[in-house]
């Protein structure tokens, strides 16, 4: 072979993942699959069972972020200490290689599926017959699961339910993108056969993937794709929309965007029901904060045995002394972990009667204190944002016997660990001294709960019959008063100002307008306090199409009123440790007084290289990643722009530019 071709053809290869470099410790890698994987291996129910779970690649089964609850900052619900380059058009840029354009995952589930259904249905796979089927199943999910990632990211993808030969004209021809509708379909077709297969309870508890897990999912996948087509219909995001950079190049195009939109609710409402009608929700024994060791509903997030909360459906299980940890406590339960809730965030939670805080008697303490803030409020901020002076730990005291209190935010200490907003993150927190040592965590973490499925189904519902539903209607109360907040939700949307919402939330708008409808904001709130800190707002946000007025209004991000009697918190020796930003011939720490009561911490360095310094903004181009450039160079007989891939609507074919909005 010519060596030019031969070294185009390798790096087409890489590009689709058919050459194993996922990492070192990817057995599977060592040798070319095709000589030892189909006598030796997936002939038994082991074997099956060891390739599935090699492959669940969710986000709580690594690093620190295995508790998820950081998984929020750089929203407008939390905030780190740096921020990220989605929110300064110009500075998120085309990478010359790599991204999230890959198909390891892909391959290796295709080629699983490909080669265990022809020997499941054969039978000639060796082991119990139940649980050879629920790991077929797990393959057809996983799949799934890796084309969402992949439908989130770029919209249109290419379909690819094969490994292919390494030959360079199949390898690109397979590299055609398919509108994103139809990637979902072919998720939720796959999803549907996970469903037939995967059992009620699955080998392995619910530490395996489960049929109830994979009904929730495919009402994620639904509602995610009807939304995305109903407020990005018109537009280059949408296959058909004006501009989409798919038009004349996708093979036997049609689409009626109607159609799509409610065959996706219908199905998002049928899976999701499926799970609401017959899992219940854990109890909240509605404490106040202090000691929430023993409510059920805030254990659920930071026992050590998640497997007894009926919630939970599918979780990660940690275990110190087998190697297998975490970090989340060392800093859930010591500081801030570098995040921190969001003022707009926090305001936008209601009362307990259900009142929004700035409702003619609704009973709001104001905001001069962390405490006042969390008087009388929604029972998920009063569970899960600390208040100095509760309760820290349950297994260790002060060498006066005291309890161990959390103390006042660290909100000027070392990025790692800083206290961002004041307001910190409770999620997850174990009141246990020895999980908080260094990298010991062993508490468990949620993939999938149940209560996902009632707000998928109310907001499904509610956008395919314009109103609320019988099911609906239950779903809903049962989450609010699990909240602690009146149940009627009816008395929230009578009590609901837009134009006061619109200043705590981005999904107070679709489409750059101010939502009219006040049930439809509700449910959105609803969605945004019960899923607080487990990493889904971005998502969610970008779905709903709710960031486009931010190219025109830039959101600056506020923390609690540092400049109220809070501020003598941090006095030492009769001296104030805060340092204002621009303060002649001192290194900053907070922002400046004049400016707002409230911290702004991207305005303590007022200086040029603080990009956001003021406020998050926000490019169309970035409600969808752009394409490395080196995808189209292997798959071009010229340049990138001969390339039989087409880029995402406003970004550049060229490596290093940001969008061209």
């Amino acid at each position: 072979m010519n060596r030019s071709i031969s070294n185009k053809l390798y790096a087409v290869l890489l590009f689709l993942g058919f050459v194993g470099i996922t990492g070192c410790n990817d057995y599977l890698d060592r040798e070319p699959l095709a000589k030892i994987t189909p006598e030796k291996y997936l002939w038994s129910e082991a074997d099956l069972a060891t390739y599935t779970i090699a492959r669940y690649n969710f986000p709580t089964h690594g690093g620190w972020g295995a508790g998820i609850f950081g998984n929020d900052t750089h929203t407008d619900n939390q905030a780190s200490s740096s921020s990220a380059t989605r929110w300064t058009p110009g500075e998120w840029r085309v990478p010359q290689d790599g991204g999230s354009w890959n198909f390891s995952n892909i391959r290796h589930l295709n080629y699983y599926l490909q080669t265990v259904v022809p020997r499941w249905k054969a039978g000639t796979l060796t082991g119990s017959t139940n649980n050879i089927t629920h790991y077929v199943g797990e393959g057809y999910f996983l799949r799934a699961f890796e084309y969402f990632n992949k439908v989130q990211a770029f919209g249109d993808f290419p379909i690819l339910k094969n490994t292919l030969p390494d030959e360079m004209d199949p390898l690109t021809l397979a590299s055609k993108r398919r509108p994103r509708n139809e990637v979902a379909r072919f998720i939720i077709a796959d999803l549907d056969s996970a469903i037939q297969l995967l059992s009620t309870s699955p080998p392995g508890g619910k530490n395996r993937i489960s049929q109830h897990a994979a009904q929730l999912f495919k009402s994620r996948v639904a509602l995610h794709e009807a939304t995305w087509l109903m407020y990005h219909r018109g537009t280059a995001q949408v296959p058909g929309g004006p501009g989409w950079p798919g038009q004349g190049k996708v093979e036997n195009f049609n689409i009626n965007i109607d159609e799509e939109i409610d065959y996706f609710l219908t199905e998002a409402m049928e899976a999701a029901s499926a799970v609401a009608d017959v899992v219940p929700l854990v109890d909240n024994t509605k404490d106040n904060g202090y000691d929430s060791s023993t409510n059920p509903y805030f254990r659920m997030f930071s026992d050590y045995d998640l497997s007894k909360y009926s919630e939970v459906l599918l979780w990660r299980e940690y275990d110190f002394t087998l190697g297998i940890n975490h970090n989340v406590n060392h800093y859930i339960n010591r500081n801030g972990a570098n995040t921190g809730f969001t003022r707009g965030f926090v305001d936008n939670f209601l009362m307990s009667n259900g009142l929004p805080i700035y409702a003619p008697g609704s009973g709001y303490q104001g905001d001069d204190y962390i405490s006042d803030v969390k008087e009388d409020r929604d029972n998920r901020l009063q569970l899960f944002m600390k208040a100095p002076g509760e309760l820290m730990y349950k297994d260790a005291k002060n060498d006066d016997g005291s309890p161990v209190l959390i103390g006042k935010p660290d909100i000027i200490g070392p990025a790692e660990t800083r206290d961002v907003t004041g307001y910190s993150v409770k999620k997850g927190m174990a009141y246990s001294f020895a999980e908080s040592e260094g990298s010991r965590g062993s508490t468990g973490s949620i993939v999938f709960r149940a209560v996902e499925a009632y707000l998928n189904y109310i907001e499904a519902s509610y956008l395919k019959e314009g109103s609320i539903n019988g099911k609906a209607e239950q779903y809903w109360s049962a989450i609010r008063e699990r909240a602690g907040v009146n149940p009627d939700f009816n008395v929230t949307i009578a009590a609901t100002d837009m134009n006061q919402e619109a200043k705590n939330d981005f999904a107070a708008y679709s489409a750059g307008q101010l939502l009219s409808d006040a049930t439809l904001y509700n449910i959105r709130r609803e969605r945004r306090t019960e899923l607080m800190a487990e990493g889904m707002r971005y998502t969610d946000l970008k779905r709903w199409r709710a960031l486009d007025q931010l190219k025109q209004n830039p959101y600056i991000v506020e923390g609690f009123k540092v400049w109220g009697p809070m501020k003598e918190w941090y006095v030492k020796d009769g001296e104030s440790l805060l340092i204002e930003a621009e303060t002649p011939g001192k290194t900053a720490n907070v922002s400046k007084r004049s400016e707002s009561p409230y911290l702004r911490p991207y305005r303590v360095n007022l200086s040029g290289s603080n990009l956001v310094k003021d406020g998050y903004r926000w490019a169309t181009a970035h409600y969808l990643e752009p394409i490395a450039i080196q995808h189209f160079l292997i798959t071009s007989q010229g340049g990138a722009d001969g390339s039989i891939i087409y880029q995402n609507p406003g970004w550049p074919l060229q490596a290093n530019a940001g969008a061209t909005e």
